[in-house]
């Protein structure tokens, strides 16, 4: 039988690829939006018609309530949850027009107390039913390499995200839990174009790219597969493991820092 997997950010991006991924495999899934309602629609109208089981409910990530409300209106437990919804360097204007100050502060509680909360919120039931699979999506920068022009801000939430696996994973090591987290580099996503590549010219965007890792971008499907087969039984022995999947990025940042300044790498909404 399929477990319940709880997928925050999987109305676009890699959350969308994860949510199909598994979905796909038999599992019932549930993920999270923000503001992509019309592209969660669609993607749970396109699961169904593959005879796969998704769902989608609305969640203010870092709010409490929102959070209670969605924990309220889960149809089970959950035995697997992908905490990969966050802000970027683009959402983040949107999110909080007010101020630079103010995009901090919602960067902090969006991509990492939103994050925290959640999973406290649901280890319990994982301890006490026997099992659990929590997995983070953070990001090589801030994490394994520093990018100058980086939202300071957003790349201190992503390296509270390795703080938090490292952490629980300490703490849950003698318990049937699972921890881990992924860091991907530049994913072609719609936050990586919003945030970078919309704002180049044609000959700009190929060198970008051509620069990058193996002279092209991550597709979300990668990433998703990387969580896939953390979510499985073999996997257990990467408990507490941040995982850089740059695809080596993380090794050489001056691939980039060398000239042109990336927003944010595979975020999602």
């Amino acid at each position: 039988m399929g477990r319940n997997v709880l997928i925050t950010g999987g109305s676009s991006g890699v959350g969308s690829a994860t949510v199909c991924r598994f979905a796909t495999a038999g599992d019932k899934v549930w993920f999270t939006y923000r503001t992509g309602k019309e592209r969660a629609r669609s993607l749970v109208r396109s699961l169904e018609e593959k005879q796969a089981e998704a769902r989608a409910f609305k969640l203010e990530l870092g709010d409490l309530r929102s959070h209670q409300n969605l924990l309220d209106a889960l149809p089970g437990p959950v035995d697997v949850l992908i905490n990969n919804a966050a802000l970027g360097s683009k959402t983040v204007e949107n999110y909080a027009p007010a101020s630079r100050q103010a995009q901090d502060l919602a960067f902090m509680r969006v991509d990492a107390l939103g994050p925290l909360w959640l999973t406290e919120a649901l280890l319990e039931g994982m301890k006490d039913r026997g099992y659990g699979k929590v997995l983070f999506v953070s990001s090589v920068g801030g994490v394994f390499s520093q990018f100058p022009q980086f939202r300071i801000a957003e790349a201190m939430a992503k390296a509270a995200i390795a703080y938090l696996t490292k952490q629980l994973a300490a703490e849950l090591v003698h318990t049937p839990v699972d921890v881990a987290a992924v860091c991907p580099g530049a994913v072609d996503t719609p936050m990586l174009r919003a945030s970078t590549l919309n704002g180049m010219a044609d000959e700009e965007r190929w060198r970008f790219v051509a620069g990058l890792p193996k002279s092209r971008l991550i597709e979300p499907e990668e990433i998703a597969e990387v969580l896939w087969w953390l979510s499985s039984a073999p996997s257990q022995v990467m408990h507490g493991a941040v995982i850089d999947t740059s695809m080596g990025l993380g090794v050489h940042p001056g691939l980039l820092t060398g000239g042109v300044t990336v927003g944010s790498g595979g975020r999602r909404d």
